[in-house]
C-alpha cells in the first residue's frame, strides 16, 4: 500500500527557543484510518497544521499525495480537508450556503448532487436552510465535517472530532467515519478518547515531546504490548503478602481483599498454575477469579510514562555530567 502523506525529518523551531517538533518521520498509508495519540503539548496539532499548509517547518519536508506542501502549497491543499477542534463558521450563513461557499475556495466547480449527497451523509440535509447559528453543538461539528469534505479531499484531518458531543452523536461519527474510509478517503484523527482509537483506528502513532514514540498496527500493538491481569476476590482478607508469594508480579489492594497477578500473554509459561499451588500452600482461599486484558488505553499511558522517565534521566544524565565538568 502506497503511502499519500510522507513526512521525512520534520522539525519546527520557535523564536522563543521552543521546539515542538524533532526529526519526525511518519507515512501513512493511502485509505487508512490512522490515530495521532499524545498528551496535550505533545505536538499533535503543529504536526497536522505544517503537514495541512498552515505553519512553515523550520526544516524537513511533507508530501501530500506527492505535492510538496511548502513548494507546490495549492495543490496539495486541495487534497486536504480539515476539521479543526474549534468551531469556526460565520453564525448567519445557512448549512447550505457555507459549504457551497468553502468548495469555491478551491476552485472546484459547482456539484449539487455531490453537496447534497454529504448533507445527506451528515444528516443535515433537511437542515440545510437553516442558520448556522441555529444548530446544536453537534449538527455544528457535522457541519465543519462536511465543509472540510466540500471539495472532494482525499485526506480528511480530524481534530478531536467528538469533543463535547454525546455518545449517541459519537457513535453516528464513527460509522461516518468508517463509510469515509470505505469510499477511499484516508483519514487521520487526534483524539483523547482512547477507545475512540481502539474503535475505528488501523494504525496509531503516538507522539510525545515533538517525538514520534511508536507507529504501529492497532491490533498488532496490543497483542504485542498489551499483558493480561487476574484478579482473585479472596474469601478472608490478608494484612499482607505471605513470605512464599514475594518475589512474584502480585499486588494486594488497600482492602486486602484482592490479588492483582500480570502475567505476559506472549510467553508460553504464564505462571499461574504455579501462584495457585503457592497459594494453596499458603492457605489462601478464593472466591471468585478474573481476567482483564491491557486496553490501547493502558499501552498509551505506558509509552508516555516511559519516554517521560527516559527524557526525566537524560536530563538528568547531562545535568551531572556539567556538574563533573
Amino acid at each position: 500500500m502506497s503511502s499519500i502523506i510522507s513526512v521525512s525529518k520534520l522539525t519546527k523551531n520557535y523564536a522563543d527557543g521552543f521546539t515542538a517538533l524533532s526529526n519526525v518521520d511518519l507515512d501513512i498509508q493511502q485509505g487508512e484510518i490512522f490515530a495521532l495519540l499524545g498528551p496535550n503539548g505533545a505536538g499533535k496539532t503543529t504536526l497536522i497544521s505544517i503537514i495541512c499548509g498552515i505553519v512553515n517547518p523550520s526544516s524537513g519536508s511533507v508530501l501530500a499525495d506527492g505535492h510538496n506542501v511548502v513548494r507546490d502549497y495549492r495543490t496539495a491543499r486541495s487534497k486536504i480537508g480539515l476539521v479543526p477542534q474549534e468551531l469556526c463558521t460565520d453564525s448567519f450563513e445557512s448549512v447550505l450556503a457555507t459549504v457551497k461557499f468553502s468548495r469555491g475556495l478551491f476552485g472546484k466547480p459547482p456539484n449539487p448532487d455531490y453537496i447534497e449527497r454529504i448533507l445527506r451523509q451528515l444528516s443535515l440535509w433537511e437542515k440545510r436552510h437553516n442558520r448556522i447559528m441555529t444548530l446544536s453543538g453537534g449538527m455544528k461539528r457535522r457541519l465543519m465535517i462536511a465543509k472540510a469534505l466540500s471539495h472532494e479531499p482525499k485526506i480528511l484531518f480530524l481534530d478531536e472530532p467528538t469533543a463535547g458531543v454525546d455518545v449517541e452523536l459519537r457513535q453516528d461519527m464513527w460509522a461516518m467515519v468508517r463509510e469515509l474510509r470505505e469510499s477511499g478517503v484516508t483519514v487521520i484523527l487526534t483524539t483523547h478518547y482512547i477507545e475512540e482509537a481502539e474503535e475505528m483506528a488501523d494504525r496509531v502513532g503516538v507522539i510525545n515531546r515533538g517525538k514520534i514514540v511508536l507507529v504501529e498496527d492497532k491490533d498488532t500493538l496490543i497483542k504485542r504490548m498489551g499483558s493480561k491481569e487476574l484478579l482473585l476476590q479472596l474469601v478472608e482478607p490478608l494484612a499482607r503478602l505471605p513470605q512464599s508469594l514475594t518475589g512474584l508480579p502480585l499486588e494486594l489492594d488497600a482492602s486486602g481483599q484482592q490479588l492483582l497477578f500480570r502475567f505476559d500473554i506472549q510467553q508460553g509459561e504464564t505462571g499461574i498454575a504455579d501462584l495457585l499451588r503457592k497459594l494453596d500452600r499458603a492457605g489462601i482461599e478464593f472466591r471468585d477469579i478474573q481476567t482483564r486484558e491491557s486496553s490501547l488505553e493502558d499501552i498509551f499511558v505506558g509509552l508516555v510514562r516511559d519516554a517521560r522517565e527516559q527524557h526525566r534521566e537524560s536530563g538528568q544524565s547531562k545535568k551531572n555530567t556539567g556538574e563533573k565538568s
